[in-house]
């Protein structure tokens, strides 16, 4: 009798079952022809791809074939009965191997080819034969005919060609990725933190040590010092760099929208839930989760983060179905911690368990000599970004050297990128300073004619401060966060010091 219907149903389905179990080429296509040889009774299945750079096709999966066996299954397009169906793209049926020229039994699999059949069907994906896959075939009274078998092979060449497809884009795309983690890891590799000073190495030291481990980190430091830099860098040079890094601004949400980022919740846990919702720990598996400004999350929250840190496991919103914490927790504030703790605005538990490796980066005024590095660093990536040769001067590098720099690093690189964009010339002079630092007139010439000789020096600063933050408000139109960014501070930063120093905001 043939083969029924349903058999050849079942066989299909098994072999697309085999071909979406995983990425692994070799594994799915070999279980793919043992499926055929082991249902259909299609023996000796081999799957041909043309290779890109030898230009032949080489077995790449089989059934029934020793491994020797298959590394001699090769052959150019146009060469034998396979190389013949890969040029013409159609397929082909010999009944009888041992009476055709053209069969070369490159493998040396059929010592004894008499009696034997071979079907041979391209591997097509829309205008593209990329392959080739054939079975042998022994027919009697019992198999179905050579249309039922090359009908078979036709969906099953249809199917591996789809899956082929997928491998590629999934290979192209780790290649991809690889590459790029490569990038970043060197982006964010120890000698591309910039500066010599003792203070600066003294942080690179301590962030040598603590990479290679799994300990969380406290990075403590003023606004634009860098600490999502060195954050990123300890990642990155961890075990865990593969992972993702996945950043937390939790000054930047209201609590309830916080505890939906950090930990998630499942579908219908509130109103307009409508569909489960993935959380930033959880996001962060395998990987790194960096909290900034741990120091503005709320007291409810900072609860939740200690049991996180303690048990390594978290509950989305709507669940009481725990969540294991494989991620390792980066926390960075610009606040001091320890006065937050006697003023009761933060958990003295959550601080111990954060503080089990403490950076404090300096800010930019307590490494000065670090900061001509700076200026030719940024100077090198902007005129790349900007496709410009914009050098500086010496004497406007004394008066950058000399600044306070209230927005530490990050003021500093805004106000380079701003230079180059804005230069007219092909040298940045101390007199192109004037515009960009709000600095008493002595740094130029001696005399200053901005601040009293009779006011303290803390009232002279914040006169500067806030005449400077009058003047980006004013260049931007009032627009906060477009004045924030070019004064190198958080929106939430420049909000407090106009409530400050009541400068009143102008509607536009």
């Amino acid at each position: 009798m043939k083969y029924s219907r349903s058999r050849e149903l079942s066989a299909l389905l098994e072999v697309s079952r085999a071909l979406t179990r995983s990425f692994s080429l070799e594994e799915n296509l070999t279980q793919a022809m043992r499926i055929l040889s082991e249902m259909l009774d299609m023996q000796r299945g081999c799957v041909y791809l043309l290779g890109p750079l030898s230009g032949e096709l080489k077995i790449v999966a089989a059934h029934g074939l020793s491994k020797d066996e298959i590394q001699k299954g090769k052959y150019r397009i146009g060469e034998g009965i396979v190389g013949t169906v890969m040029k013409k793209g159609q397929p082909m049926f010999i009944p009888d191997i041992g009476e055709e020229a053209r069969f070369l039994n490159r493998t040396g699999s059929r010592p004894d080819k008499e009696g034997i059949s071979f079907l041979c069907y391209p591997i097509r994906l829309k205008d593209e034969v990329f392959g080739v896959i054939s079975v042998d075939r022994i027919y009697s009274s019992i198999h179905g005919g050579v249309e039922d078998d090359l009908r078979v092979l036709g969906i099953v060449s249809s199917l591996i060609a789809q899956f082929v497809g997928l491998w590629r884009m999934f290979k192209e795309a780790d290649a991809e990725r690889e590459e790029l983690r490569k990038q970043l890891t060197d982006r964010f590799s120890l000698p591309n933190l910039v500066g010599e000073s003792p203070a600066f190495q003294a942080v690179l030291k301590i962030v040598t040590k603590v990479s290679v481990t799994d300990a969380t980190v406290l990075l403590l430091g003023e606004s634009g010092t860098g600490k999502e830099l060195i954050a990123r860098t300890i990642h990155f040079q961890s075990p865990r760099s593969k992972g993702p890094f996945v950043a937390v601004n939790c000054a930047a949400l209201p609590e309830n929208l916080l505890e939906l980022e950090l930990f998630g919740a499942e579908k219908g846990a509130f109103t307009g839930a409508t569909e489960k919702r993935i959380g930033r720990f959880e996001r962060a598996k395998g990987g790194t989760i960096f909290l900034d400004e741990i120091g503005e999350m709320p007291l409810q929250l900072q609860a939740k983060l200690l049991r996180v840190l303690q048990e390594r496991t978290f509950e989305r919103l709507g669940s009481s179905e725990p969540i294991k914490a494989d991620v390792r927790v980066i926390a960075a504030t610009n606040r001091d911690l320890l006065e937050e703790v006697r003023k009761g605005a933060f958990r003295e538990d959550l601080y111990w368990r954060l503080n089990v490796v403490a950076v404090r980066l300096p800010a930019l005024r307590e490494r000065a000599e670090d900061i001509p590095y700076l200026i030719n660093y940024y100077l090198k990536k902007f005129n790349r970004k900007y496709h410009k040769r914009i050098s500086i001067s010496a004497d406007a590098i004394d008066v950058l050297t000399n600044y306070k720099w209230p927005g530490n690093i990050r003021e500093l690189a805004n106000m380079l990128e701003r230079l180059v964009i804005m230069s007219e010339r092909d040298t940045i002079t101390a007199e192109d300073l004037r515009r960009e630092i709000i600095w008493p007139e002595s740094t130029y010439s001696g005399v200053s004619k901005t601040c009293g000789n009779n006011q303290s020096l803390h009232r002279m600063v914040e006169n500067i401060e806030k005449e400077r933050i009058i003047n980006a408000l004013k260049e931007h139109n009032y627009i906060q966060s477009h004045a924030a960014r070019a004064l190198g501070i958080t929106p939430r930063q420049l909000g407090y010091r106009i409530k400050k120093y009541g400068i009143k905001i102008v509607k536009q």
